[in-house]
C-alpha cells in the first residue's frame, strides 16, 4: 500500500488524528505489513511502520522526514504515565570532516526545526502489537531551547573536531548528548583521531536526553 506524503501540515495532523488511539497491530494490518517475530527483532519497527502510514518520504536521507514540509518525524516510547524513559536518536555524529561546519548547516538543526512527535506505548507487560499510537503534536524550539541545543551542539563538536573521542560521554550538554550508534563493539567507523591521522572508532549519534522530551510532553499533553 503506496501513500503519497502530505501537502501540508494541516494534512499530516489530520492523519495523525485518524492513527491516534490504534494499535500497532492495526496499523500493520490496514498497510498489509508483518508484524516481527518478536520484540528483539522489531526494534525500530514501530517508527518505520508509522512513517509509512503518515505517508514520510526521506528514508535514511539527512534530512525531515517530510521533505516538502520540512518536518521531521520522531517516535516517543512512553510508559502508562506518559514519560518516556530514554533518550531519543537526531542523527548519526560526523567523525571526519567536522572542522568548519556550522550549525545554522547542521544536520541536527534541521532535523529539529520542526518535529512532529508521535507518542507510542512502550510498557514492557504489553506486547508490540497491542501497543497504542498516542496524540501526536507539532514543535519546533523556542528561542531559548534553540540557544541550549545550539550551545550543546557547539561543545560536542569542538570534542569531535579535535578527535578526543574518548572524551565525549552522555554526561556533556543539557539537551543534546553523544552516544554510541552501533550494533556492537565489532563496529567501527572511519575517523579523524586527535593527532590528526585517520583511524577507527565507535560511530556515534546526536540524542536527545529524556528529560528533554518529558519536558516537551508535559507541555503539549
Amino acid at each position: 500500500m503506496d501513500i503519497t506524503p502530505p501537502r501540508s501540515e494541516a494534512e499530516l495532523l489530520q492523519r495523525c488524528g485518524a492513527l491516534a488511539g490504534k494499535s500497532l497491530g492495526q496499523v500493520a494490518a490496514e498497510l498489509d505489513v508483518a508484524m516481527p517475530a518478536s520484540r528483539t527483532r522489531g526494534k525500530g519497527w514501530a517508527g518505520q511502520l508509522i512513517e509509512r502510514y503518515l505517508g514520510a518520504s526521506a528514508g535514511s536521507q539527512p534530512q525531515p522526514d517530510f521533505v516538502a514540509l520540512g518536518i521531521e518525524l520522531k517516535t516517543i516510547p512512553v510508559n502508562r504515565q506518559s514519560r518516556a524513559g530514554e533518550s531519543t536518536f537526531v542523527c548519526m555524529a560526523p567523525l571526519t570532516g567536522a572542522a568548519g561546519l556550522r550549525w545554522p548547516d547542521s544536520t541536527v538543526r534541521r532535523k529539529l526545526n520542526r518535529v512532529l512527535w508521535v507518542p507510542l506505548e512502550a510498557d514492557p507487560t504489553i506486547l508490540p502489537q497491542h501497543s497504542r499510537v498516542g496524540n501526536a503534536f507539532l514543535w519546533s524550539p523556542s528561542p531559548h531551547q534553540a540557544r541550549i541545543l545550539e550551545q550543546d551542539w557547539q561543545e560536542l563538536m569542538e570534542l569531535l573536531c579535535f578527535g578526543d573521542f574518548d572524551q565525549v560521554s552522555a554526561k556533556h550538554g543539557q539537551y543534546l548528548q553523544i552516544r554510541p550508534k552501533a550494533a556492537n563493539a565489532a563496529s567501527l567507523a572511519r575517523a579523524t583521531l586527535a593527532d590528526g591521522n585517520s583511524g577507527h572508532t565507535l560511530p556515534r549519534g546526536f540524542y536527545l536526553r529524556a528529560r528533554f522530551t518529558n519536558m516537551l510532553l508535559e507541555e503539549y499533553l
